[in-house]
């Protein structure tokens, strides 16, 4: 079921001919430039649309506000702005630059926001006006950690549907358009890590990849002018940017932005901004359904998902969302989602097949083929630059490790089976030695996350001085005031799991310790469990 190729994946013509992401853009405001491009509903009530047309001329405004501030063809500009026209417009206006978008957590704290200003140099920040105060905090940092630091600073209303406060004197003179001839191979953007399990990474994205990505997601989706895609998740993460803004602007699609997301407000936003489309996380969808799924039932084509949600859980969101969720997978180094469910029969387990255009496979150790049924780590072949990442920010080691003859090793675990379905198994990290035996905290989290009392789970390893490590469980219960007890869950566990992955504790907690788009930090966690031992 997977389609090796030989060493050296990286064949010329084996992929698509490489455009800019830039040439993308353009097309599409050339092919209907009166087409809605964008419509923003700001935290106060106020609706703003744009077409292509309407805001390709934004983008000219803050391009030339942007060259003002000395941002050239291969310079940073970073950015710690929430969704809002703000974003996207900065982050267009710097492909048409050919300079290098840097977001990072608009919340993010002075040292966070420190260290990727200091690992990338920008030419200018722009932070919220109200945030101001804590970015310049971390500018501070920056510059004590990089000396040499000369970046301007832009404060503006992220929300501000005229964006006036980004173009400043140049947008009110009526700009004249900033333009670079970028490169199918020139950085567009470093993407940090959402750190999950440790110091993030700076993950390099081309002009070619952000068209790749469009490409191939726009495709899968079945995406054209008539759709609207839904927009909750930050933007300064990869899965907005590939999966929604990639794909709406390579097929003429229409974004319909959020401030943020709203478990509560999910449906009427959905249904105000009358979307046809949406991108989520397994946990936001678990919190609209903890919610009461409030709001009118919702008539969507289409739905992406990440992780898992149960049986149950998947039945109560296609009622919802009038669509059949089609799980996913990929990282922000994959750009397009590698794995996809197809539009008929999905399979609500399954992280998907492998998506038509990637190229994904699963291998043991020593990079040789595991056959159907069996565990081994999922790879992602292609070509640096264009299908894949390019590298890791000033890290080539790290870079050169990550790949064993031309494939990108994931250090995911997973298993295929003979319909070319493929079954996460959990991370390299995430397999325990109890013993000497094999456990994966995944299977142990879908057991307590299958209690009829337990809105979701996560186990993390342990050390145990005679086991070596064992699973401990943390647990947030669907109805708070009438959680589970530890010795029901145990009792629960102790029917459906071997001796080696029974949880040696159980943790109530109100929330699990999440990233801005819902990962489960379990470094965090691991650290409770240790210091609990």
């Amino acid at each position: 079921m997977s389609d090796r190729p030989p060493p050296g994946i990286a064949a010329p013509g084996r992929w698509p001919e490489a455009v800019t992401f830039a040439e993308v853009w353009d097309r599409a405001v050339e092919r209907d430039p009166g087409a809605l491009f964008l419509r923003y509903a700001a935290p106060d009530g106020t609706v703003g649309e744009w077409s292509y047309g309407s805001f390709d001329r934004q983008i000219d405004g803050v391009a030339a506000r942007l060259d003002a501030a000395g941002v050239r063809p291969g310079r940073a500009v970073h950015m710690a702005l929430a969704n809002g026209p703000a974003f996207v417009a900065v982050w267009l206006a710097s492909v048409r630059l050919g300079a290098v978008m840097v977001p990072s957590d608009p919340f993010g704290r002075a040292p966070e926001l420190a260290g990727h200003i200091s690992r990338t140099e920008p030419a200018v920040g722009l932070c919220a006006a109200d945030r101001a105060e804590e970015y310049r905090r971390g500018c501070a940092e920056a510059a004590e950690l990089e000396p040499a630091l000369d970046m301007d600073l832009i404060a503006v209303d992220e929300h501000a549907p005229d964006l006036v406060s980004l173009t400043g004197e140049v947008g009110r003179s009526g700009p004249v358009a900033v333009r670079a001839d970028a490169g199918v191979r020139d950085t567009a953007s470093i993407m940090f890590t959402s750190g999950t399990t440790g110091r993030p990474k700076g993950v390099e994205i081309t002009q070619a990849n952000y068209a790749f990505c469009g490409k191939i997601m726009a495709e899968r989706a079945g995406f054209g002018p008539g759709h609207r895609l839904l927009v909750v998740l930050p933007l300064f993460h990869g899965n907005a940017q590939y999966y929604s803004f990639a794909a709406a602007i390579w097929s003429g699609a229409a974004i319909v932005l959020q401030p943020a997301f709203s478990a509560s407000r999910f449906c009427a936003q959905a249904a105000a901004g009358e979307a046809t489309a949406a991108s989520l996380f397994a946990a936001p969808m678990r919190m609209i359904l903890a919610r009461g799924g409030d709001g009118p039932a919702l008539g969507l084509d289409h739905c992406w998902y990440a992780q898992n949600v149960n049986d149950a859980q998947y039945a109560q969101l296609s009622e919802l969302f009038g669509c059949l969720p089609r799980q996913l997978w990929g990282m922000t180094e994959t750009l397009p989602a590698a794995l996809t469910n197809p539009r008929v029969d999905p399979v609500p387990s399954s992280m998907g097949q492998q998506t038509p255009g990637c190229l994904v496979d699963i291998q043991d150790a020593a990079g040789g083929p595991v056959p159907d049924g069996e565990v081994g780590e999922l790879v992602v072949g292609g070509e640096r630059g264009i299908t894949l990442f390019s590298g890791y920010l000033d890290d080539p080691e790290t870079t050169e490790a990550s790949f064993r003859d031309g494939w990108l090793l994931t250090g995911d675990r997973a298993r295929r089976d003979g319909a070319g379905h493929y079954y996460f198994d959990g991370r390299h990290s995430e397999v325990l030695k109890v013993s000497g035996e094999n456990v994966s905290v995944v299977a142990v989290e879908a057991v307590l996350a299958a209690h009829p009392a337990v809105l979701e789970a996560a186990v993390v390893g342990r050390p145990d001085p005679i086991r070596d490590e064992v699973p401990v469980g943390f647990v947030v219960a669907r109805d708070p005031v009438r959680p589970p007890s530890s010795a029901e869950l145990l009792a629960w566990c102790g029917e459906r799991l071997g001796k080696a992955a029974m949880p040696r504790d159980l943790t109530l907690l109100d929330e699990l310790p999440r990233t801005s788009v819902g990962k489960i930090r379990k470094f965090l966690l691991a650290g409770r469990a240790a210091a609990g031992a």
